[in-house]
């Protein structure tokens, strides 16, 4: 919500008002005035009359264009103590930032938790730390938002999110979550609060402990009885051991009234001792029969808490309980294990009999709730004695949101290690499919159509340009692919493909198409749009081949912000959004496997139908983008993607940018030519290929076999006309030897080659005048860039 308040607040235009209306009316009514002097024969009353008019009528031009030349101003400077101020309306430490991390306004929250005012970058003194912000600020800027987690002050845990803000994303809105408080904490502050008040009217005597048995709070019942100081006590000194099960309070003397003693964990299954203490009143144990007072103090408690009798049935639980279990509008069941699935009943069972009728233990257990099976909780079994009816008490906590943010989390970091390693592996097999494809070009020149040898040199190119756009699918999955960006409607690239999609889809499934209306532009590569909308009817057809055929419907529709903040989504920022939906009818995903279908080379179908690829490529393509992607499917009613690509706001260079003519091609002719050349790369076959390209196309060739030794050739003064370089290579890369080299030659022209995308690269290189070449290339490629790169010059 306060992200969509600061969008609103830089995107709002400065109300217009009409400072010159005023004084025009009094000069209208002063000329009236005027005019009815006149007439009534009182030619001294109308001069100064009209001398009133004048005034009024320069007033009123000179107040409009001050208050115009205000506005502009105001338009012109944001005005930050405002965003500061609507930044008080977040509970947690917030700022905002330029896109470099320097502060713009913060919040009270933010003055209050971190008194020096310091940035976000430099808020935590470890250098790990600082990485950690430092990535989450380059991830925002990039995907548009982004969170980390850190270590504080004195053990604690700071979590942060950041995501880009602001009418053109330049801004930064950091956000430091408060620390989650322990439930010992919560605890204290419930006794010390209305819970204790209401134990004590209850007769109750409660006290929270820590590990070591000291007692941390307690309500007043429980302080005036054992007489507790204002300094810390041990339990063992504020009780006496009166049997099993049973105490009395050293204060009252050893002939006092002996008390039924209860010890619940304030986190059941860790193992820990901390927790809440209840002492009984004397006389018999409370009656759960008349359970008023018990169900209202089971109710007050945090954790799930249920009581069982010794024939293994519910007696009582309370809220936290019942929400846990997915219990709350139904009756409790018969038995505990009546909660688990049918492979957990046995257990359950069996250790509630063991608890209930042995000696006094306590255990923890992995089940599956039957409502929720795919996820284990952890249930405690603790056996109970002299508390009437009850023998055994159960605690279960609901985990469900911490398990759905881990998963989140997880699956987050293992998509983000997964393209970390495709774009590694794209950029070493692009190195291998730049030496094959070259040396076919020099085998080809030497062989001609006809001869034995031509058409196997053809196969082998153009198996390794096939294998080439499976590197591509690699680099898209992990968002390094080169893209080609242009203001497009969604529905003109749908139009588009959907020829193409009649014939792939076959005479058994229908194709529906469905086009909203008020739809936004969006910026993306049409090209890349049309292999996602391919690679997804492709999936839609096959799933729908096993079941004779069925329907594809594909649809666009716009989504504007506030419809976006009802979804109430974390992953998708409040913005306008022009939506792309495909939907088939097909056998569905099963939810075991929706969870995987984005990761590369995951694949369902037979061994030979697929290479696990066209989702990863979409969702490669859909997040460089900029937009979302999200799947539902129910087995045996159908699958449905729903891609949100962010509305675009138009600027003055898109335009011109959409209206520039294309490039004509390279003549053969034109790849000849003349000069010293100079080639880094640190493959051999690489550098092989290269060479004898450059050499046949009429070059001198120096060679370099990294950034070093071609530092030692620039460094002899030889004649260099081009730098051909590799970007990644050992000891020294390639924009650290041209920063070297441009020293003492500042007009020395460069040609990258590298098998990472241009985008990545130039973000990373701040290098001006430099060309790029992206791998593999042709021998025929290779010339034209460099002709081109010494021609510019």
């Amino acid at each position: 919500m306060l992200h969509a308040r600061l969008a609103a607040i830089d995107a709002e235009p400065v109300p217009r008002g009409e400072p010159w209306l005023v004084p025009t009316l009094l000069a209208l009514a002063l000329a009236s005035l005027v005019a009815l002097a006149i007439a009534a024969g009182h030619p001294a009353v109308a001069l100064p009359l009209a001398l009133g008019v004048v005034v009024a009528a320069v007033a009123g031009w000179r107040r409009g264009s001050g208050a115009e030349i205000a506005e502009s101003a105001a338009v012109i400077a944001p005005d930050y103590a405002l965003v500061s101020s609507s930044l008080d309306l977040c509970a947690d430490a917030a700022a905002l930032t330029d896109d470099e991390g320097r502060l713009l306004g913060l919040n009270r929250a933010y003055r209050e938790r971190f008194p020096a005012l310091a940035p976000p970058a430099q808020l935590v003194a470890d250098p790990e730390g600082r990485q950690a912000i430092e990535q989450a600020r380059m991830q925002a800027l990039q995907d548009g938002q982004a969170s980390a987690t850190l270590s504080g002050e004195k053990g604690t845990i700071l979590a942060v999110t950041v995501a880009r803000a602001g009418h053109s994303g330049g801004l930064l809105l950091w956000r430091f979550l408060r620390p989650r408080r322990s439930p010992l904490d919560i605890l204290i502050k419930r006794l010390q609060g209305l819970e204790g008040e209401v134990l004590g009217e209850a007769g109750l005597l409660a006290a929270a402990v820590d590990e070591t048995g000291q007692v941390v709070a307690a309500n007043g019942l429980f302080a005036r009885r054992a007489a507790l100081g204002e300094a810390g006590t041990n339990l063992d000194d504020v009780l006496q051991v009166a049997g099993e099960g049973r105490v009395r309070l050293t204060a009252a003397g050893p002939e006092s009234a002996v008390l039924r003693l209860l010890h619940i964990p304030a986190e059941p299954g860790s193992g820990r001792a901390a927790g809440l203490t209840l002492l009984f009143a004397t006389g018999e144990a409370p009656s759960l029969s008349e359970p008023a007072s018990l169900q209202a103090l089971l109710d007050l408690l945090p954790l799930g808490l249920a009581l069982v009798d010794r024939d293994g049935r519910f007696l009582t639980s309370n809220k936290a309980f019942r929400r846990a279990a997915a219990l709350e509008e139904g009756p409790l069941p018969a038995f505990p294990s009546d909660l688990v699935v049918k492979e957990d009943k046995a257990a359950v069972a069996d250790a509630v009999r063991r608890n209930s009728r042995g000696p006094a233990m306590s255990g923890d257990l992995a089940v599956r709730l039957s409502h929720q099976p795919a996820e284990p909780v952890a249930l405690t079994i603790a056996g109970l004695r002299n508390l009437g009816e009850a023998s055994v008490l159960l605690l279960l906590k609901d985990n469900s949101e911490e398990a759905k943010l881990k998963r989140q989390v997880a699956q987050a970091t293992k998509m983000q290690a997964v393209g970390q390693l495709a774009g590694g592996v794209a950029h070493d097999f692009n190195n291998i499919l730049t030496a094959i494809i070259g040396h076919c070009d020099l085998m080809l020149m030497r062989h001609t159509p006809g001869d034995s040898d031509y058409d196997d040199i053809q196969q082998i190119k153009s198996n390794s340009n096939r294998a080439a756009g499976l590197t591509r699918q690699l680099l898209a999955f992990s968002r390094q692919q080169t893209l080609r960006p242009q203001v497009l409607q969604l529905p003109d690239v749908v139009s588009e493909v959907s020829h193409l999609l009649k014939r792939l889809l076959g005479e058994t499934v229908t194709l529906q198409l469905k086009h909203g209306r008020g739809l936004g532009a969006v910026r993306a590569d049409p090209g890349q749009l049309e292999q996602v909308i391919v690679n997804l009817a492709v999936n839609a057809r096959d799933a729908m081949a096993g079941m004779g055929g069925g329907r594809l419907t594909i649809q666009t529709y716009a989504v504007k912000a506030e419809q976006v903040a009802e979804l109430g989504s974390d992953i998708l920022p409040i913005a306008d959004y022009t939506a792309l939906s495909i939907s088939d009818t097909g056998c569905g995903i099963p939810a075991s496997v929706l969870g995987k279908i984005f990761e590369p080379f995951f694949t369902t179908k037979e061994v030979g139908k697929g290479t696990g690829l066209g989702l990863s490529t979409v969702y490669g393509i859909v997040k460089q983008s900029g937009g979302f992607i999200f799947a539902a499917s129910k087995v045996g009613e159908g699958t449905t993607f729903v891609i949100y690509l962010p509305v675009h706001q138009e600027e003055k260079g898109d335009v011109a940018e959409a209206a520039r003519p294309a490039l004509p091609a390279a003549r053969a002719e034109e790849t000849w030519g003349t000069g010293v050349v100079l080639l880094v790369e640190d493959e051999p076959m690489v550098r092989t290929v290269a060479e004898r390209a450059l050499t046949r196309q009429g070059y001198t060739v120096l060679t370099a076999d990294n950034g070093e030794e071609a530092l030692e050739i620039v460094a002899r003064g030889e004649p260099i006309d081009l730098l051909i370089s590799d970007v990644v290579m050992p000891v020294m890369d390639g924009p650290t030897m041209v920063r070297e080299a441009r020293k003492t030659r500042p007009d020395l022209p460069i040609l990258f080659m590298s098998g990472y995308a241009e985008e990545q690269l130039r973000r990373s290189i701040d290098i001006d005048n430099v060309a790029f070449l992206p791998k593999p290339f042709s021998v025929q490629q290779l010339s034209e860039a460099a002709r081109k790169v010494l021609a510019s010059r």
